[in-house]
């Protein structure tokens, strides 16, 4: 796997669409100093998803844009497109030629493509884990960059091995997959806090939904004694009446 064409278009002093059609092997880049020489390395880390400024030498991102000069305007957009050599098939794509692109606009977005379709950086990343040009850009060695990975700790040249074999993106899928279990978790709990509460605000209300049976039985209870006290009273005084009527009146 190799290096096809790199295609920059607004990238820093490129402002014009410049083509540069690489081969297999080793290719020099000559000129003189402030010609643009590092920009090509930057473009390609840029390309490739560096996230950090100071990565393509820069105080913000917004800067890879071509900022003009006395006799030309600025631009509103930087591009780059790399094409990679895919006939070894090192990467899990079945093409013999892969194209990522990435613009950037001076309000912010930025947009990613593989073969012309959009995708995110992620699709990117993934796409290139396993031939070893990750996201931290080890395949780039610049000035310095050789003695800081020597003099580097022991985590950091951990990462620099898991990356460059191939095994980083599973620890980044492991920890990715830890952060929704833990998110997972966190929302079962509150789940349970609210089914609590719930169960709480629960027991008045099914006192309350009680009470009107409750109440209806007692009432429904209470009529078979009235009418019996009503009749047992009908009774008594019918029978006041009868020893009324037949009792002779009295004669003085």
């Amino acid at each position: 796997m190799h290096l096809k064409t790199l295609t920059l278009k607004g990238f820093k002093s490129f402002a014009d669409t410049t083509t540069l059609e690489l081969e297999p092997g080793v290719t020099v880049v000559v000129g003189p100093n402030g010609s643009g020489k590092s920009n090509i390395v930057d473009a390609v880390a840029w390309v490739l998803g560096a996230q950090g400024p100071r990565t393509v030498r820069s105080g913000k991102m917004e800067d890879v844009i071509f900022a003009g000069t006395a006799k030309r305007a600025a631009l509103g957009r930087a591009e780059v497109e790399l094409t990679i050599d895919n006939t070894s098939g090192m990467l899990p794509i079945d093409l013999a030629e892969v194209s990522i692109s990435r613009t950037l606009f001076r309000n912010g977005d930025s947009e990613y493509a593989i073969n012309g379709v959009p995708c995110r950086l992620l699709d990117v990343q993934e796409l290139l884990s396993d031939s070893g040009v990750g996201r931290q850009q080890h395949v780039i060695v610049g000035q310095g960059m050789l003695d800081s990975v020597l003099n580097a700790r022991p985590e950091d040249r951990r990462a620099i091995v898991e990356e460059a074999a191939g095994v980083l993106k599973y620890r980044k899928r492991k920890e990715k997959a830890e952060r929704r279990l833990e998110a997972t978790e966190g929302n079962l709990l509150r789940l349970s806090d609210l089914l609590r509460e719930v169960r709480r605000q629960l027991r008045p209300l099914e006192r309350q939904a009680e009470a009107p049976p409750r109440r209806a039985r007692r009432r429904a209870d209470r009529h078979p004694l009235a009418r019996r006290r009503a009749r047992a009273g009908d009774v008594a005084t019918a029978h006041g009446v009868g020893r009324a009527v037949a009792r002779p009146a009295r004669v003085r």
